[in-house]
């Protein structure tokens, strides 16, 4: 996944997206994920990193396909691991510069650990 796309702090979140706490189970969602377009995950804090997790369960053992937006205390520096683990978009916290979160995203292009997809969900 190569697109990655930033969502203003007053911009709308996608129409109909289901909107899921850090908390829930996205396994146990399934059937409700796959009925929407959109799925949007909430970081309550920066350093509470279940969201990560979430996005890994969606694309890798769920194969969903669509939008996943990571929202809430989501600061310049996270775009590239949201990415690497399956986000499409990203609302920045209000007080958060777009253009140090865009940046962010070219600053690795080799990494030491990996994430899923390039693991199996049997090595899972």
């Amino acid at each position: 996944m190569t697109d990655f796309r930033f969502i203003a702090p007053e911009q709308e979140l996608p129409a109909g997206a289901l909107v899921l706490a850090n908390t829930a189970d996205v396994l146990a969602h399934a059937d409700e994920v796959r009925r929407h377009a959109a799925v949007v995950l909430d970081f309550p804090k920066w350093t509470d990193g279940r969201a990560y997790s979430q996005a890994v369960l969606l694309r890798g053992r769920l194969h969903y396909a669509g939008d996943i937006v990571a929202t809430g205390d989501v600061l310049t520096d996270m775009p590239p691991l949201l990415r690497r683990c399956g986000f499409s978009a990203a609302r920045l916290r209000a007080d958060q510069k777009l253009e140090s979160a865009q940046r962010s995203l070219g600053f690795f292009d080799t990494h030491y650990q990996t994430v899923p997809p390039e693991r199996t969900v049997e090595q899972a």
